[in-house]
């Protein structure tokens, strides 16, 4: 069996064993649904939090909750356990912290949008060119006027003043136009309402809490509730990929370590992929070639090897293959770049074992001394010592109020952010223009009566004048009649 410096994955013709000092190297665990591969990533969890290495895992389904629980004697795995010749089988529950984005079926998980960063959101945001422009206009801004992003309604307020003060921040900054402020601002509407208001905010989390460990040495094991989060993919990807970012950039570099600092398995990782532009693909390049000098190794779980770009692909050291089927052309295709991912084994053809393979078995290859590749071999995959399927909703609530966290982030926090600050600004220039409004009418209001004074000084001239101007007309006519009758006596 495995010693303390190795992990026990099986046995083939021999134990099959990954080891510690380099589970750092990364790693892949393939395989179509129903194969095998979510106990896969439970033993290994198991296995890495008694080395003592704290674990990160989506839990897509549900099921690998139960690996809080300790497991039940069934047939099926002691039969297990004595083909691959486990002497010390038993089972026991492992220590655990349950995560959740929106706060329900574990401790809320947030982060601010300063800390997402304008890439990371506009890729969760599925923005253009143009319009991940005006975010970096935005960004550029509060930082320039030390503005706080902190939650959703933040980002809102910053991108109105923008949209208001367009004209004048395009000179400095670059074309805005309205058409693409109201477009992030949907995009921001529809990402609230997929619950990523849960998400964003404050406390947010400190990457410490996700590498504890217990009195006793073992590794927490944190889960992430990822059942209800696989409805908005993009933001699944987004988190784990901030996560990361997050990892690479605060852990200090280790060297080479007898045990990796953590260990984070990216579960449905194809999501982080799929119609990702090219710059977020080298982003997640760059970090998983560089994190492994963090002392955290990532392991990618999907269901094809070829839903993992090439560059990613081929930084996986580790290997553990579950069946793919073979069924169209296309299978056949991906079988077989599956197979010549692997050190041959001149013993069986691999390409065909692929297809051949039972729940349970795989085929393993993992790093050696040197950091080469071992001679792939056909797998009996250990069975888990906590339990398989999911924790009640009993044993859940019980883990999370006993938890080490609890009660650190149940409750939010809003300070003043950009928001407040540009509501504080909002409301100045409305009372500076109520002010403004008011000395103007009590101006207008005083110069009245004068106006009024000289109309009524006026009117009663003109009556005089015009009372003078009629008598001088009757006077005339008076005359010129008197003139007149004398011609005509």
């Amino acid at each position: 069996m495995a010693d303390a410096s190795t992990i026990f994955l099986g046995k083939s013709s021999k134990p099959e064993t990954l080891q510690l000092k380099l589970a750092n190297r990364h790693g892949l665990v393939a395989g179509a649904t129903g194969t095998g591969k979510t106990v896969t990533l439970q033993i290994m969890a198991e296995a890495f939090s008694k080395a003592g290495v704290p674990v990160f895992a989506a839990d897509i389904k549900g099921d690998l909750s139960g690996i809080s629980q300790a497991g039940k004697s069934k047939p099926f795995l002691h039969k297990r356990a004595e083909e691959i010749e486990l002497t010390d089988y038993d089972f026991e529950a492992n220590p655990v912290i349950f995560w959740d984005l929106f706060g329900k079926a574990g401790h809320p998980v947030r982060a601010t949008i300063s800390e997402m960063g304008p890439v990371l959101l506009a890729q969760m945001l599925q923005l253009n060119d143009t319009q991940e422009g005006v975010l970096n206009i935005a960004f550029r801004l509060a930082d320039e006027q030390d503005m706080l992003l902190i939650d959703l309604k933040d980002l809102r307020a910053l991108l109105v003043f923008v949209g208001e003060n367009a004209k004048e921040l395009s000179l400095n900054y670059g074309n805005i136009s309205a058409a693409s402020v109201g477009a992030i601002q949907r995009r921001l509407l529809t990402l609230e309402q997929q619950g990523a208001k849960n998400f964003f905010g404050e406390p947010s989390l400190e990457l410490t809490d996700l590498m504890r460990t217990t009195r006793n040495g073992r590794g927490y094991i944190n889960i992430l509730a990822a059942d209800k989060l696989m409805a908005t993919p993009r933001l699944y990807a987004t988190f784990l990929l901030w996560l990361l970012s997050e990892l690479f950039e605060e852990l200090p570099e280790t060297g080479d370590t007898d045990k990796p600092k953590l260990v984070f398995f990216f579960d449905e990782a194809h999501l982080l992929f799929d119609n990702a532009p090219r710059a977020l693909i080298e982003k997640v390049e760059q970090v998983v070639r560089l994190i492994r000098s963090k002392g955290v190794g990532i392991y990618f779980v999907t269901q094809n090897p070829a839903d993992l770009p090439d560059a990613v692909l081929g930084q996986l050291g580790n290997r553990i293959q579950h069946a793919l089927r073979a069924f169209t052309p296309r299978d056949r295709k991906a079988v077989k770049a599956a197979a010549e991912t692997f050190r041959q084994n001149k013993k069986f053809d691999v390409s065909e074992a692929i297809t051949q393979l039972g729940i349970g078995e795989a085929l393993v290859s993992t790093l050696l001394g040197k950091g080469t590749p071992s001679v792939v071999q056909r797998t009996l995959i250990r069975p888990p010592c906590s339990r398989l399927g999911p924790a009640t909703r009993a044993e859940r609530k019980a883990v999370i109020e006993s938890s080490p966290v609890s009660g650190r982030y149940e409750k939010r926090i809003d300070r003043e952010s950009a928001y407040e600050l540009l509501e504080k600004r909002r409301r100045k220039r409305a009372r500076q223009q109520e002010k403004t409004e008011t000395e103007a009418a009590a101006a207008k209001a005083k110069a009245k009566p004068a106006a009024r004074g000289r109309q009524r000084q006026s009117a009663t001239e003109a009556f005089f004048k015009s009372a003078l101007r009629t008598a001088g007309r009757t006077i005339a006519r008076e005359l010129v009649r008197g003139i007149l009758g004398s011609f005509k006596r």
